[in-house]
């Protein structure tokens, strides 16, 4: 968002307006500013000098590569002043970007993330819309297959030249996810994401549900008022995953003072209880302690298997060996890549598996989030590991467990 950039956009306008057009509404032409009507209308190139800005009676407003408005630059507050403009005259504006990097908090970032709210039904739907064209998250970087699919994504921008834009992709000192960024319109996270949309996606069942009375393993990541509280499960014939509940911090004022409510997470572990033939149980008892030795003394003898590192049969202790967190955590990597494991599409689940990021230890590749006070959650992601790991030892040392029946015999 500099001077040049604006410029050389300007300089674009003329050439889109026909002489009859110009003729008509007195269009005058200018490197950053082009009248019409005699000045009673303009269009302005502005810069990032969001102060300048404010109070502005625009009509419309397009904000250009939004995927670089970023905190170093004002982008934040460069959006939130044209927004109020916007709202003022009760305008519109529209967002033009290239994919954006995963991380960087951009505006563009931002729009995605609001419109994902939306769809998961976190967030009011204030008629906010969102259009992409984005190749398949498995478009393999090959020159035959870009010959094909570059074509199709740059849509009208037909100046793209394909066998250049092939060239910079074959080219090896540029990183892979750019380019998918860059020509294929993908959202890709930087290297260090455990899992993008191709290793998460592919894995997406429609035609698989839970249904009352399945065999299923649970997994439990609890928070207090910042994380994210998550009970995730697990069919142990087919190794569905299905995030049964989550408890999240609201957004804006619903937020303030928020806690997890304990008695809604209670509820929820009975009710899978008695939907679903539960044969194994973790959870991470990190501020959930007395709740889940509860749950324990409630459900532990109809258990087939118990928790390795816990002091009962459902307790599994996160904070302990980092050696035992890292070798469950690869199980689970394995399972996913080997594409073992299936979902349901849930929205939310996906947003936690795809902000997990790699953690390298001496034992190898454990997980944790973006950085520790980021908020992007990842703890879904632990439940469904912990969920994994269950299934793991059940099948490794499970006990057969005669279900009641509610009968009793006298000899």
């Amino acid at each position: 968002m500099n001077q040049s950039q604006t410029t050389n956009t300007m300089s674009l306008i003329p050439s889109l307006m026909s002489d009859a057009f110009k003729v008509k509404y007195g269009i005058k032409d200018g490197a950053v500013l082009i009248r019409a009507n005699g000045g009673k209308q303009r269009l302005e190139a502005v810069t990032s000098s969001y102060r300048a800005l404010e109070g502005k009676r625009t009509t419309f407003t397009l904000l250009n590569e939004t995927h670089h408005w970023v905190a170093g630059n004002n982008g934040h507050k460069m959006y939130e002043t044209i927004d109020g403009n916007a709202t003022k005259k009760d305008s519109r504006y529209l967002a033009i970007t290239n994919a954006y990097l995963p991380g960087e908090d951009s505006v563009a970032e931002r729009m995605r993330e609001s419109f994902d709210k939306i769809r998961e039904g976190r967030m009011a739907d204030i008629g906010f819309v969102y259009d992409s064209i984005e190749a398949h998250p498995k478009t393999p970087l090959t020159a035959e297959s870009l010959r094909i699919v570059i074509p199709k994504i740059r849509g009208d921008a037909v100046w793209l030249n394909v066998e250049s834009i092939i060239a910079s992709v074959m080219d090896a000192t540029i990183a892979p996810s750019r380019s998918r960024r860059m020509w294929l319109n993908q959202i890709v996270a930087e290297e260090d994401a455990i899992y993008g949309p191709a290793e998460w996606d592919p894995l997406l069942d429609e035609g698989k549900s839970l249904k009352p009375g399945d065999e299923i393993v649970l997994g439990f990541d609890g928070g207090k008022s910042s994380d994210s509280t998550a009970l995730v499960a697990l069919r142990v014939r087919d190794m569905h995953a299905v995030l049964l509940n989550i408890w999240e911090h609201p957004e804006g004022e619903a937020g303030k003072d928020w806690t997890v409510p304990r008695h809604e997470v209670d509820s929820a572990v009975h009710e899978a209880f008695r939907l679903f033939e539960v044969k194994a149980f973790f959870a991470d008892v990190a501020l959930w302690e007395s709740y889940i030795a509860d749950w324990s003394e409630t459900y532990g003898d109809q258990l087939a298997v118990s928790s390795p590192v816990g002091k009962d049969a459902i307790g599994w202790d996160m904070r302990g060996s980092q050696k035992t967190v890292t070798l469950a955590h690869e199980r689970l990597m394995r399972t996913i890549f080997d594409k073992k494991l299936s979902h349901d599409g849930d929205l939310t689940l996906r947003r936690h598996v795809l902000s997990a990021r790699r953690r390298t230890n001496n034992y190898g590749i454990s997980f944790g989030k973006e950085s520790k006070d980021s908020p992007r959650k990842i703890d879904a992601y632990a439940a469904l590991m912990l969920a994994h790991e269950a299934l793991y030892e059940l099948r490794t040392r499970g006990k057969k467990v005669r279900k009641r029946t509610g009968r009793g015999y006298f000899l």
